[in-house]
């Protein structure tokens, strides 16, 4: 007879495709199949889905999967078909028909695995049809929804305490990749699972590489980035507002890149055909606010870019663990400036937030502003903002490059004075431009107009160019030695901190602005597989030479099955499967079920076709 971990890894090999479970998976595994609850912290991409996936399959009774987004239900329930299991979705987008054949097969017991919207679980038909079944377990996915403090804030979340009062013998495992201590603590209690045990994974990212840049000319420098190290290839661009998310896509048309806008403003049907054309599409790029993303399982988008600063840690995490789900290299790139902390602290200034959320929020954005300024390792100040201590990973740009760091304390002390002194002068405050020409000595018509060519501080600052200067402005703002009057025309003011630098009681190390962020040649970059994230379900680079021919004819065949299957390409098979096979060139059956992410269905589906393909490409 098998046992509960035998019967575990023959799921795994011969329904997913994979020799080994990584990381704590094994034991979740074992904590769900036992009854317990639990609430699992793993990044995107790590795998977080067999931890529900496999249990269901083992539990008797029929998995029940709550995601907040029917993409990415979809999207799953493809995958889990081509791998042979037994799954369906319930949610808004099903007509009345399909809706009542999915209801019949869970009656009848004819699927393994349930996706349902919270919203559609909540309803009292839904509650009573499965309190009337047994049931393997609840998944909740996207759990950090529940949180009130992120922007992923679903109320709907709050309200699944029910399922510990409906259903208290059924296990439940609630699953996120964003969630700092008090969002965990958040969750737990929530969701009513106090007595839950918690499996945190490491939260590195190893084959991301992190770069952040002072802004410059935005688009210009994302158009760079783009073509010169990722033409051709899934992307996603960040934006703050529906406005920049249209002039940025339309831009990037009009240079050839295939780029499509989504943001909240456009109608629901245009939002879900760019949705739908970037995840089954390759080589698409999508320009969006953060209303895009969360769930998308889209494993191979080669980087993720942000064209405006992000509002919180948490948030960027997030939105750059979406690049890269594969496991194979991929960036995480990001130009930012004064005007970005201005208009965001602007934005927190005027919300109707409470007082405890304003805090809240403004913590997070200066810890978001320290990882920008930071002159140590990203992925050391990224992974130490949730608890994790790493070695450097000579990989981001501050490894590759490290940045110069410079006593600013003269610099400050006379930026300082320049705004004292041009105020004193005029009997009001001046924005950043004018500042900076006083300092350069620039007889601007407005600073003649104002006398500020006579007041002691113009041209004291010649040794700085003007970039220079709005390098020490944002850096000074970012903390807090003087702030931006957004009431007076952005006007610049002095803060209480200021004195002690103007006293010479404070010195300040600045760090010297870098004009580009660090550019590279288009390459297949090897990833440390020592320090890859632990999952199922992305493999790493692929050791070894690859045969190009090989790969190129297996793409195309993906897609044309695909096609033919009305499912994305990376549910047949991820880039990571085919990079594999392209490497290993496999000449029998027995051979390919060794290649990582082939399962037995997918073996007796498509081994022929693979075998023949490796045969007629490679040659022998």
């Amino acid at each position: 007879m098998l046992t509960e971990d035998s019967r575990a890894r023959r799921i795994l090999s011969e329904v997913f495709g994979y020799a080994a479970f990584r990381g704590q998976q094994e034991q979740i595994i074992d904590h769900t199949c036992g009854g317990g609850d639990s609430l699992v912290l793993m990044p995107t991409g790590g795998g977080k889905s067999l931890c529900y996936q496999i249990p269901a399959l083992m539990r008797p009774g029929l998995g029940v999967v709550i995601s907040p987004l029917i993409a990415l239900m979809q999207d799953q329930v493809a995958a889990l078909r081509e791998a042979g299991v037994r799954a369906a979705a319930l949610n808004s987008a099903l007509g009345w028909p399909e809706a009542q054949k999915v209801e019949r097969q869970v009656r009848a017991g004819e699927l393994d695995l349930l996706y349902v919207a919270p919203e559609r679980l909540l309803q009292e038909r839904t509650l009573a049809m499965l309190g009337a079944l047994p049931l393997a377990l609840f998944a909740i996915d996207e759990a950090h929804c529940v949180s009130q403090w992120g922007h992923d804030f679903r109320p709907e979340y709050i309200q699944l305490a029910v399922l510990a009062e409906r259903f208290p013998e059924v296990p439940r495992i609630a699953l996120t990749a964003t969630a700092d201590a008090a969002t965990r603590k958040e969750i737990l209690e929530r969701l009513g699972l106090r007595e839950a045990r918690v499996f945190i994974s490491s939260f590195d990212r190893p084959n991301i590489r992190y770069r952040v840049a002072e802004k410059a000319n935005p688009r210009k420098q994302l158009l760079d980035f783009i073509n010169k190290e990722h033409p051709g290839e899934s992307g996603i661009v960040y934006c703050l507002s529906r406005a920049t998310v249209e002039a940025v896509a339309a831009f990037l048309e009009r240079q050839g890149v295939a780029a499509l806008p989504y943001h909240a403003g456009l109608d629901s049907a245009t939002r879900e055909d760019h949705q739908e054309r970037f995840i089954r599409e390759d080589g698409r790029v999508m320009v969006a606010t953060i209303a895009f993303g969360m769930g998308i399982d889209k494993p191979d988008v080669r980087f993720v870019a942000h064209l405006d600063l992000p509002k919180s840690v948490e948030g960027y995490y997030q939105e750059t663990g979406r690049a890269g789900r594969d496991g194979l290299p991929a960036d995480a790139w990001m130009v930012y400036g004064l005007s970005d902390v201005v208009q965001l602290r602007w934005m927190l200034e005027q919300s109707e937030a409470g007082a405890d959320h304003k805090r809240v929020t403004a913590t997070k954005l200066d810890a978001m502003l320290g990882y920008c300024e930071s002159v140590e390792c990203r992925r050391v100040r990224l992974l130490d903002y949730f608890g994790e201590a790493i070695t450097p990973c000579g990989n981001c740009d501050n490894c590759l490059v490290p940045p110069e760091v410079w006593d600013g304390t003269e610099a400050a002390r006379k930026l300082m004075s320049c705004i004292y002194r041009c105020q004193e002068a005029s009997g009001f405050g001046f924005g950043a431009q004018q500042i900076i020409d006083v300092l350069l000595g620039k007889r601007t018509v407005k600073v003649e107009q104002h006398g500020h060519e006579r007041i002691s501080t113009f041209g004291i600052g010649a040794e700085l160019d003007a970039g220079q200067w709005r390098s020490v402005v944002r850096q000074l703002v970012m903390q807090r030695l003087i702030e931006v009057d957004h009431e007076r025309f952005n006007v610049l003011r002095l803060t209480a901190g200021s004195r002690e630098v103007l006293r010479g009681d404070r010195v300040l190390r600045l760090r010297r602005q870098r004009a580009q962020a660090l550019g590279r040649r288009k390459e297949r970059r090897p990833v440390d597989t020592a320090r890859v994230a632990p999952s199922g379900e992305a493999v790493g680079a692929v050791a070894g030479p690859e045969n190009e021919a090989v790969y190129q004819a297996l793409r195309t065949w993906r897609m044309e099955t695909a096609r033919e299957h009305g499912v994305p390409a990376y549910t047949v098979f991820h880039d990571s499967t085919l990079h594999a096979i392209a490497t290993e060139l496999p000449r029998s059956l027995e051979a390919l079920h060794g290649v990582s992410g082939v399962g037995v269905t997918k073996l007796e589906r498509y081994g022929k076709q693979l075998l023949a393909i490796v045969e007629q490409t490679a040659g022998s």
